[in-house]
């Protein structure tokens, strides 16, 4: 059986030129968090809302969750009005609470009907309807937001890692070693003094030392390479080796026995 990843958002916070929030659909059905520029990405890629199945989320920042209330009023008055469709959140125990929260500020009593619909799962590991193993894992960023990783396994072989929001962590760093793919963030520069991000460097370091892994670089500071817009940040890509690839807004990876990018 083949599968496809999209990054259908690779930006950070900050948005830079090109690119939408960091934002990642698996076989067109489950997607990992559910960022602000959620809906414009899903439109733009064709995504009919009410086909997603799963909502894996990473922490509970809002360039991550803040997208949820306009998924979910979209699905109750647009594309699936009856309900008929099932929708699973799956997120450390405490995130539904705050999600709920959030969806009652941004549409007060507009929600309730589809906030009652939807199964929560707070285990840190389970199997999608179609066969994608997840096990989520704590990493290194700022713990008011309760952050965490995922390792994903098909049921077919395809397996996958991605790292939510992170500095280096000794979880995530044990996670990529039982993979031969991850998206990773680098979200800001070497000069920024911040352990709770991957920057450039580290991302150098990681990829030479698993040479056969490639990383697939999300919530990037860089602006996108197809922007002529002035810089934000920075529009000067690292020279990487070989097996980092900087992900655009629309990037598939597609596997049917090994991953080709």
């Amino acid at each position: 059986m083949a599968h496809e990843i999209t990054m259908l958002g690779t930006g950070n916070a900050f948005l830079p030129n090109g690119r939408h929030h960091s934002f990642a659909i698996i076989d067109g059905q489950h997607i990992i968090d559910a960022p602000p520029t959620a809906l414009t990405s899903l439109r733009e890629s064709g995504i009919n809302v009410c086909d997603i199945k799963t909502i894996f989320i990473t922490h509970l920042h809002g360039d991550h969750i803040f997208g949820i209330p306009f998924l979910l009023l979209e699905r109750t008055y647009i594309s699936d009005r009856e309900f008929s469709q099932p929708l699973t959140i799956v997120s450390a125990p405490g995130a539904k609470d705050r999600i709920e929260a959030l969806c009652h500020i941004a549409y007060p009593g507009s929600m309730d009907k589809i906030l009652a619909h939807i199964e929560w799962n707070e285990s840190p590991e389970g199997t999608t309807h179609d066969g994608w193993s997840w096990r989520r894992f704590a990493v290194n960023h700022n713990q008011s937001v309760d952050p965490h990783g995922y390792s994903f396994e098909s049921a077919d072989g395809a397996k996958f890692v991605h790292s939510g929001d992170s500095g280096p962590c000794e979880l995530l760093y044990e996670a990529i070693s039982d993979t031969d793919l991850v998206i990773i963030e680098m979200a800001i520069p070497d000069y920024v003094p911040s352990d709770e991000h991957h920057r450039p460097a580290e991302i150098d370091s990681l990829s030479k030392q698993h040479k056969r892994t490639y990383f697939v670089i999300t919530h990037t500071f860089l602006d996108s390479r197809n922007s002529r817009r002035p810089a934000i940040t920075s529009n000067k890509y690292p020279d990487h080796p070989e097996n980092v690839i900087h992900a655009e807004d629309g990037f598939r990876m597609k596997w049917d026995g090994t991953w080709k990018l």
